[in-house]
């Protein structure tokens, strides 16, 4: 007689939930892979952005439309003292940014006056407009703006228009240029801008020492006022380190002192080398 053969209960598969739980990781990735992918800044977009909120609050609103989509005004201000371009997602910003003033061609924005004798008669008038225009800015003594005869110098503290180490402007730099930009812009004065460093030394990659910080801080203002309508012919990105200070190196207030970027208004015919007049 045959055997009749035993049936083995069918193996029970207890490892089925790793196949959800794979599923589930893998959309988890893909989650987060396009959220950092969108989350990238344009540089160029936050700083038109950032310079245009700010017009706006200290004008009132009377400038062009601002329309943000995922970005709001809160997130941009977020860090007035600096803010660093990489900080807010600002992809999604439409901005409508007023319109500059036209440039003028050849050397029609170097011309001096029929008088060259009068030309320094024409800074005190500059030198005004700069004082009211700045003067919440010179009331914190965060810029001073002076009269040396043949040039009005702009000294804006380090401080307020970068963090350490960096050349990128902070909002508040944007606030002073944009009312530097406005006045200096219809004017046909060459303007040389200077950067200085204290003496500690800075070793980095992008900067190897302060000149280079130097240099790039007044390029940075330079690229900025060029944007608002200031003639680029009429300017000149000047880098002196820490070989011009006008404070002692040896106290933290000296070298908050000469940490500076200094914004020369040249009177016409003036040699940018030559020294100032007392």
């Amino acid at each position: 007689m045959a055997r009749r053969r035993r049936k083995h209960p069918e193996h029970e598969n207890l490892e089925r939930w790793l196949v959800s739980y794979a599923d589930f990781i893998t959309l988890l990735f893909a989650f987060f892979v396009v959220m950092y992918a969108i989350s990238s800044v344009n540089e160029g977009k936050y700083r038109v952005l950032s310079d245009t909120l700010v017009e706006a609050f200290n004008n009132g609103g009377r400038n062009a439309p601002i329309e943000v989509g995922s970005a709001t005004s809160a997130d941009l201000l977020a860090d007035k003292g600096g803010v660093d371009a990489g900080l807010v997602n600002l992809d999604a910003a439409l901005v409508h940014p007023e319109p500059a003033a036209p440039l003028r061609t050849g050397d029609e924005a170097r011309q001096p006056p029929p008088d060259a004798s009068r030309a320094y008669d024409l800074l005190p008038g500059i030198e005004d407009k700069l004082r009211k225009a700045l003067g919440g800015f010179i009331d914190r003594d965060l810029v001073e703006v002076s009269n040396h005869g043949d040039r009005v110098s702009v000294d804006m503290k380090s401080k307020m228009l970068f963090r350490t180490g960096s050349a990128v402007l902070s909002l508040d730099a944007l606030a002073v240029l944009a009312k530097i930009a406005r006045i200096l812009a219809p004017d046909s004065h060459e303007i040389q801008v200077e950067g200085h460093t204290d003496n500690v030394p800075i070793r980095t990659r992008q900067y190897p020492s302060n000149w280079e910080l130097s240099a790039a801080r007044a390029a940075s203002v330079v690229h900025f006022l060029a944007g608002k309508g200031v003639e680029p012919r009429r300017m000149a990105a000047v880098g002196y380190g820490e070989y011009r200070p006008i404070a002692d190196n040896a106290s933290v207030e000296g070298r908050q002192k000469n940490r500076r970027v200094s914004l020369i208004i040249l009177g016409h015919g003036v040699d940018p080398s030559a020294p100032q007049q007392r």
